[in-house]
């Protein structure tokens, strides 16, 4: 992750781990959307993040499936051009922009995977 998304990386926040009230396997990351300042926690795993846990911090959690539709919804055309990017870029084994799409499904992101189908037909004539 680091080398992939360094601006993504926090430090500075372990002094506020303790004082989480969310699940203990997960405080971490909830100390460190606080510290950092985040408004959102995309995690696949919502139930580590209660809402009573995150409201003291102004913060809600939500799963990566809601998060992409979102994202969808709000610039499709920098989705798409994410994706076919995204797809451009395996090399091992490499990957159709459907095959990518498929793979999403696997993943439990499967309301976006059907919505970029819906969206984007030309995916179901790839071969």
């Amino acid at each position: 992750m680091e080398a992939a998304f360094p601006e993504a990386m926090v430090t500075g926040y372990e002094g506020l781990i303790d004082g989480m009230e969310n699940d203990p396997k997960d405080r971490h990351v909830l100390a460190a959307a606080v510290h950092s300042g985040c408004d959102l926690i995309v995690t696949f795993n919502v139930k580590h993040f209660p809402e009573d846990a995150l409201r003291h911090h102004d913060l809600v959690a939500v799963h990566p499936d809601e998060f992409l539709l979102d994202q969808l919804d709000l610039y499709p055309r920098a989705v798409e051009w994410t994706l076919m990017r995204q797809a451009a870029a395996t090399a091992r084994p490499t990957l159709t922009s459907l095959q990518l799409v498929e793979s999403f499904e696997k993943i439990q992101l499967r309301g976006f995977a059907a919505e970029l189908r819906r969206r984007m037909p030309a995916l179901s004539e790839q071969s």
